[in-house]
């Protein structure tokens, strides 16, 4: 604890937090585990709740629960409760010009510990100065099945919960729910994304693939990227398409000193759709117009997924497919349209890889609509 650290007790007293008697911030992952933080066991599917206006899969929690769980006698007044309170701070976004600063607040070094390996690093003056941090409290020793009775939030999630505010850009992570990194990654992008719209950026739930000296952008279906991780940048959904550059919105599994904070603005945008109608062609090339149309789609045999996004979001599917229309006009980026769902064998992992990085440099004939997309076409 820096003992001179009166400026960040008063920035979480500003939070509702009050520090009872010892605060640790940002220390490295060996000295979290000299304070007793442990690898914990992954857990997936927890109960998400949002507050604000969202897309996506989640369930609403209203603001009254919410202020009720922050303030009213639950986590804020735990961990102002507890001896030792644990500090990081990191960001949304690899980039310094365009990412969302992430303070955590935490009862538990084991939280900040699995935290500090999904974010970026981002120093104590840049959250501190941040005009708009996500704050995100981990209150992991309190009682999840007490909370949920006093509140109300039915999702009987025993072994803990998330619940965002858009409108607070906070986050609370509650029991194990730490755990629950693709939750965690969901929320935390959800909240960030109004952030990084607003520094210039477009927050896209696509990953990078490097393929040469080209950068791609990928949209697919979660079996495809799965089966695609090991060729991925990230195989986390979540890039910011910046006026400078891509970056990833968070830090893969195994980091690489050599990673690039930034990377080049892309040569492509795949749009992988899965049709086996065959009304869409195997591989074709679009029109912005078109582009924009498929991404918003993001049709997969019958089923829309607005932007491939189906975690919750706080921007508008229609404003961001926008913003991107407006970026491949005003940039040099080709943007194709594979079907990976044409004849007996379905286009998966390296296979789609290969099909991009065969025909990027090809004459790929434009894409041709048939019956009624044709005419939802006509408007693009």
């Amino acid at each position: 604890r820096d003992p001179g650290a009166y400026g960040l007790q008063s920035a979480l007293a500003a939070r509702g937090v009050i520090v009872e008697d010892k605060f640790f911030l940002n220390l490295n992952t060996f000295e979290l585990k000299q304070k007793g933080a442990t690898i914990t066991e992954s857990l997936s599917g927890l109960p998400i709740h949002v507050r604000g206006t969202v897309t996506g899969e989640c369930s609403e929690i209203s603001k009254a629960q919410f202020s009720k769980l922050l303030k009213q006698a639950c986590v804020a007044s735990h961990l102002s409760s507890i001896s030792n309170i644990f500090i990081h701070d990191g960001a949304v976004g690899s980039s310094s010009r365009c990412s969302a600063k992430v303070r955590v607040i935490s009862d538990s070094p084991s939280a900040i510990l699995s935290l500090s390996n999904v974010l970026w690093s981002a120093s104590i003056r840049a959250v501190s100065h941040d005009t708009c941090p996500v704050t995100t409290y981990v209150a992991s020793s309190i009682s999840t099945e007490a909370i949920e009775s006093a509140i109300g939030l039915g999702s009987k999630g025993s072994m803990g919960f998330l619940a965002a505010d858009t409108e607070r850009s906070s986050l609370i992570l509650c029991g194990k729910a730490f755990a629950d990194a693709n939750g965690v990654k969901r929320s935390l992008a959800a909240l960030s994304e109004p952030i990084l719209a607003a520094r210039g950026g477009i927050p896209l739930a696509a990953r990078i693939v490097e393929l040469g000296e080209s950068v791609v952008l990928l949209f697919a279906p979660e079996d495809i990227i799965q089966s695609s991780s090991d060729l991925l940048v990230s195989a986390d959904p979540g890039v910011i398409l910046a006026p400078q550059g891509v970056a990833p919105f968070f830090r893969a599994k195994i980091s690489n000193p050599d990673t690039p904070s930034l990377y080049k603005l892309p040569a492509a945008i795949i749009l992988a759709c899965s049709d086996s109608s065959r009304v869409l062609p195997a591989i074709s090339k679009l029109s912005p117009g078109q582009a924009a149309f498929h991404f918003l789609a993001g049709y997969q045999n019958g089923k829309y997924i607005p932007a491939f996004n189906s975690g919750p979001s706080c921007i508008d599917p229609l404003e961001l497919s926008k913003a991107l229309f407006a970026k491949m006009k005003e940039i040099t980026i080709n943007p194709l349209l594979i079907n990976t769902n044409v004849g007996e064998k379905r286009i998966t992992g390296k296979d789609l890889v290969e099909v991009v990085r065969s025909n990027l440099s090809n004459d790929i004939s434009f894409f041709q609509p048939k019956g009624n997309m044709n005419k939802l076409l006509s408007y693009v």
